[in-house]
């Protein structure tokens, strides 16, 4: 990565003594299958995110000065298990600094080593993956680090919880928990699918947001784009819920496939971490030190996947 801080923010508030958020890149795009390019999702997205204002309307903070060091890029590629073990030894290591963990990708096959580091950091562990595909393949094209693969260690291992999916292989309905799913089409149809998906995770929650989630309207700059996806200001709406009554450990973005003549999607992509960042300390000071415990809010209900309307 060519930039010296995240976002171009001075230097006083991108030390790692003194920041609470980590943010490392993984410029990895080993596996993919179509269009080729989140390789350069991560630098395409710090650029978008020099350009970027720095103070939150909606949380009225400006959440850079909690500090956020950028880290080394993972630039290990050699096979797509050593890309693996390698995001997953650096993402540990930093979790074990006491540090706010985020990473951008890169493919979706970046996510199986961070939440594997997550999963082994942090008890009774949700994975909220946010996407348009499924990505419960054991194996896909000879390897169990593929994209196509990208939470189904995670489906075995871990409390995971799927929003956005309109897009899968007849296998994956073998894997898949459908009570924890919560396809594209329903989210159209169905008012209570927020509150639904929240009250099945448990306290501690990984989100893993592939941008393909996003319908391709607002964000076309994306490997594999599905028609019938999220918008924005409903993503938004359900991420400050989920921030809100969870304690969020971290989270990765991952398949920004930056276009040089469509550049809104870069951007996006900066805004939507920047958001993310901001939901996570809207409610802390800067001198507050950091500390990733949570005392539960609300208990975890598996026992039906929507809500009904007598309830409300």
């Amino acid at each position: 990565m060519s930039n010296k801080t995240y976002a171009g923010i001075p230097e006083d508030y991108s030390k790692l003594e003194t920041s609470k958020i980590v943010l490392i890149p993984v410029p990895y795009d080993g596996t993919s299958t179509w269009q080729k390019g989140a390789d350069k999702g991560p630098e395409a997205f710090l650029d978008a995110s020099e350009n970027m204002e720095t103070y939150d309307i909606e949380t009225q903070t400006e959440v850079y000065q909690q500090g956020v060091f950028l880290a080394d890029a993972v630039r290990e590629n050699s096979s797509p298990e050593a890309m693996v073990d390698a995001v997953h030894k650096v993402t540990k290591k930093y979790i074990k600094k006491n540090k706010f963990v985020t990473l951008f990708g890169g493919e979706h096959s970046i996510s199986i080593g961070s939440i594997r580091a997550f999963n082994e950091c942090f008890n009774d562990l949700t994975v909220l993956h946010i996407d348009a595909h499924a990505d419960l393949r054991k194996t896909y094209h000879g390897s169990s680090c593929n994209h196509a693969c990208a939470v189904y260690e995670a489906s075995q291992t871990t409390n995971l919880i799927q929003v956005g999916i309109r897009s899968m292989d007849v296998i994956e309905t073998t894997v898949m928990d459908k009570d924890k799913t919560y396809f594209a089409h329903e989210l159209a149809t169905n008012e209570f699918w927020m509150d639904s998906a929240i009250d099945q995770m448990t306290d501690n929650v990984f989100i893993t947001f592939d941008l393909d989630a996003l319908d391709p309207s607002i964000m076309p700059s994306t490997g594999t784009p599905e028609p019938g996806g999220l918008f924005w200001y409903e993503t938004l709406e359900f991420l400050k819920k989920v921030f809100e009554e969870k304690n969020v450990v971290g989270f990765d973005i991952v398949e920004l496939c930056p276009n040089k003549k469509e550049k809104s999607s870069d951007f996006l992509a900066a805004k939507l971490y920047y958001k993310m960042l901001s939901y996570k300390f809207m409610d802390e000071n800067i001198d507050d030190d950091y500390d990733n415990t949570f005392e539960s809010k609300k208990k975890i209900n598996n026992t039906s996947k929507f809500i009904e309307d007598d309830e409300y």
